[in-house]
């Protein structure tokens, strides 16, 4: 449809119109989100497991002989058993009810050392599932993930993890819950067992016994039975009959399932599962399909909401290269937020007002990439060879559109980078220039160092980590950090800049987009500086814990 005193399309009308809205009712994009270790990467591939979209799931980590999950593709992940950088998965799956939607499943890294990479996912999609291990309850990464879901308004589903090892009693879990994140739990599903003995779950709507089967390995789906509330006594016995009457007092205490209060993010719903083993995992499916809802459109910079028939737009929430070392590319992830996506469409990138042409675009599922060539409000697309795209980038057609940029967190750790080979000084400005563009590290830079020593700035030290191992791996340009005793970043003004520098407790650098940081060895230097300076305006950054 055309504005005809403007000639600028405006949003679609009719079929087109209603098709876009059917299609973006059909997806359900979310983030698995957890404390390390709590089964997250696992979950990942016992949901894709269980949609059909793969035949095995791989087993947990670091085992002899056993696969790496298909979401974790990095060396380091594959050898460390954790997820350090986040990835997409697109599969459809039909419910019990007969209901097929498209799943954009983004799995993230759970250690705190990533919280900027989760932080970016986050802003990316329209619900979350919430992992919590059975026996260790919320844990202090789960609590910062949790407040970066309310910050933004994003509907939660809880499911208790590792059900099958021994654990905490599950009434203890939901009063924790709900006391330390102020979350109402509604169990849809609740043990039949204690943890460690763990039978089936009672469905709290239907009230059916699901008993479950173990699988080898739980390699594959796990069989489902389903028993009549009549016969359930007669297959699980006492285990039953508790379950039953933790249900009854969990509904005296008004805990039932209230859509309204787990859209408006006052309530959770709550599953029990065991993704090692596959046990729960298609209630979780069938619940994020029946609940979880669909694209609502996006707010752009200035707090308007674009619908989802609006034209085509899109943000980019995450770049990543080295994803396969036969080719030298750069994906760029972006969420389709408004529009059809049709690939070779030539597209505004908000930024530069310069045109963006798609004809590299990718369905993305972990490692894999195949050909796309449409995609609707919710999907993930992967555009290659990206290289003018950063994180929190917009991309539109016709309307013009920006959405809010994505903000770096303030750093905490601080190392000088040398290149440890002369040789390599062109692979060493690469590869920190396509780190930096990644968001992997933030890079700071200062007349007193010079280009030949960049100072890596990161939430975790483990990001130095990563970067130290792709500067090796993918760029035949090794380094050798060394640290600097700096643990406090506070935003300066330009002005002030040639003061800060003289002073003996501070350094200061510029980061990239052009952001000057002064740099403190502890809070109490900067404290003491803020006192002896009151003129000296210093503004605090994003924390990984906001």
């Amino acid at each position: 449809m055309t504005d005809t005193a403007s000639g600028v399309s405006t949003a679609a009308a009719g079929p087109q119109a209603d098709r876009i809205a059917a299609e973006a009712k059909r997806r359900r994009t979310f983030a698995v989100i957890s404390h390390p270790d709590a089964g997250k990467s696992t979950l990942t591939e016992a949901l894709v497991l269980h949609a059909n979209a793969i035949t095995e799931a791989g087993a947990i980590h670091g085992k002899a002989g056993r696969r790496a999950t298909v979401s974790d593709w990095m060396e380091m992940e594959k050898a460390r058993g954790i997820s350090i950088t986040s990835t997409a998965l697109q599969f459809p799956y039909r419910s019990q009810g007969g209901e097929t939607c498209i799943i954009n499943l983004l799995d993230t890294p759970g250690h705190a050392d990533f919280s900027e990479d989760t932080y970016r996912v986050l802003t990316a999609v329209d619900s979350a599932v919430m992992l919590i291990d059975a026996a260790k309850g919320l844990e202090p990464q789960t609590l910062k993930l949790f407040q970066v879901c309310r910050h933004r308004r994003i509907p939660i589903i809880t499911v208790i993890n590792k059900w099958d090892r021994p654990g905490r009693d599950a009434l203890e879990l939901m009063d924790e819950i709900q006391a330390r994140i102020g979350l109402r739990p509604t169990p849809l599903t609740w043990p039949v067992g204690i943890a460690g003995d763990f039978k089936g779950v009672l469905d709290r709507r239907s009230g059916n016994f699901i008993r479950f089967t173990r699988t080898a390995g739980g390699a594959t789906a796990a069989p489902e039975e389903h028993i009549d509330p009549s016969r359930a006594q007669d297959a699980a016995g006492i285990d039953w009959d508790n379950a039953v009457e933790e249900s009854e007092l969990l509904t005296a205490d008004g805990a039932d399932f209230d859509p309204d209060t787990f859209l408006d993010c006052t309530s959770t719903p709550v599953l029990f599962t065991s993704a090692a083993l596959n046990f729960g995992v298609n209630q979780l499916l069938d619940v994020l399909v029946q609940l979880a809802p669909s694209p609502p459109g996006q707010l752009d910079i200035d707090g308007e909401r674009r619908d989802v028939d609006a034209p085509f737009s899109a943000f980019v929430f995450k770049v990543q290269a080295g994803m396969d070392s036969a080719h030298r590319d750069r994906i760029a992830y972006a969420r389709v937020c408004s529009g059809t996506f049709e690939r070779g469409e030539v597209l505004t990138h908000a930024a530069t007002g310069k045109p963006f042409v798609t004809k590299y675009a990718q369905s993305v599922f972990g490692q894999k990439r195949s050909t796309l060539d449409t995609a609707w409000p919710g999907d993930v697309i992967g555009l290659a060879n990206a290289a003018a795209l950063r994180p929190g980038d917009t991309l539109y057609m016709d309307t013009a559109v920006q959405y809010p940029p994505i903000p770096s967190f303030s750093p905490e750790h601080f190392a000088v980078a040398r290149g440890t080979d002369p040789s390599k000084h062109k692979q060493f400005r690469r590869g920190i220039e396509q780190l930096e563009q990644e968001g992997v590290i933030q890079v700071l830079r200062s007349d007193r160092r010079g280009d030949q020593a960049p100072v890596f700035a990161a939430v975790g030290p483990m990001q130095f980590e990563v970067a130290s191992h792709r500067m090796a791996s993918e760029y035949s340009a090794p380094i050798q950090l060394e640290p600097l005793p700096y643990t406090v970043a506070r935003a300066a003004d330009p002005d002030n800049a040639e003061f800060l520098q003289k002073q003996p407790s501070a350094e200061v650098f510029t980061r990239t987009d052009g952001v000057v940081l002064a740099v403190f060895s502890t809070k109490w230097r900067l404290e003491g500086f803020q006192r002896d300076n009151p003129t000296v305006h210093l503004r605090s950054l994003v924390a990984a814990g906001d």
